[in-house]
């Protein structure tokens, strides 16, 4: 069966805390985990969340400061010491090479693993799978960082009355599928669009082009909210958002599921976000994350 959610391994933002890890993320996506933002902690986390090495097989990273990334020379020397079997693919941006180079060759280990670097220069498509195309778009933060985007592929559903109407049914259903017709019947009279699952990862930000075209239509959207809005003067001038910015983000771009994270330690109340969140106008499912927890991608419409 296949599975789609969100694994949250860590929440906090620059500092952690005693209950919040550094960043990091799993989407596992039917058979495939991609993993965002590994900051420090982030293998002893996958442990305590019960995700293992042989799970990954992306890793994507919005930017190179420290919360984001530190994770990473630990997540590598896993991958190898477990010697996954597939072959595991990194994003990050074009830019912070540099940093990923010395992150990946921190310490030294024995390389069994084929670990594919495909950093990002610009917006664009960075892959086109059966199951999902990803893509990047440039965010507003000190340093350059890019926002990610999965998308599923469009496919039809089939619609039983019609189907009936038409005498179709048995095997005839799968050939209309195949061929696009049957005996005169069109494949769109008997069956609908369904539109593909979108997934988006927004971190360190200003609000920004890159924020809503990430955003729209998104059936999950994790969106970082380090600040609280009466701070929105101290998160502009850091690059970052505060809970009502990225509500009406979600708000405006049609988003069914909201999940806020990546908060400010100076910060003991988590409802707070969630408050600030609805006051802004976001009527949709709502998530203040929390280390270890488990977000179901929402069900097709």
């Amino acid at each position: 069966m296949s599975v789609r959610e969100l694994v949250v391994l860590g929440t906090a933002s620059q500092v952690p805390t005693r209950h919040r890890n550094h960043n990091g993320y799993l989407l596992r996506w039917d058979g495939e985990g991609i993993l965002f933002d590994p900051g420090e902690g982030t293998q002893r986390q996958m442990l305590r969340a019960g995700v293992a090495a042989h799970d990954l097989n992306r890793i994507c990273v919005t930017h190179f400061h420290g919360d984001h990334s530190l994770g990473l020379a630990g997540v590598i020397q896993r991958i190898n010491l477990d010697r996954v079997p597939h072959e595991v693919t990194a994003h990050y941006p074009l830019s912070g090479r540099r940093f990923f180079d010395r992150l990946r060759y921190a310490t030294a280990y024995r390389e069994t693993v084929v670990l594919t670097e495909a950093p990002v220069a610009t917006d664009g498509v960075l892959a086109v799978t059966s199951a999902y195309t990803l893509d990047a778009h440039r965010l507003s933060h000190p340093v350059e960082s890019y926002g990610y985007r999965l998308t599923e592929p469009d496919g039809r559903r089939m619609l039983p009355e019609r189907l009936a109407a038409h005498g179709i049914k048995g095997p005839d259903v799968g050939r209309i599928q195949r061929e696009g017709s049957l005996n005169g019947v069109p494949l769109d009279d008997v069956s609908e669009i369904r539109r593909g699952q979108r997934f988006a990862f927004v971190m360190d930000t200003r609000l920004c082009d890159g924020v809503h075209a990430l955003a729209e239509g998104c059936d999950l959207l994790v969106i970082e909210s380090t600040f609280l809005d009466e701070d929105e003067a101290l998160a502009t001038d850091h690059g970052h958002l505060t809970a009502g910015q990225a509500a009406r983000a979600a708000r405006d771009a049609g988003v069914r599921h909201l999940v806020l994270t990546h908060f400010s330690q100076r910060y003991s109340d988590p409802g707070e976000f969630e408050r600030q969140a609805r006051a802004a106008g976001y009527d949709g499912e709502l998530t203040v994350a929390h280390d270890l927890l488990r977000v179901p991608v929402p069900k097709r419409r």
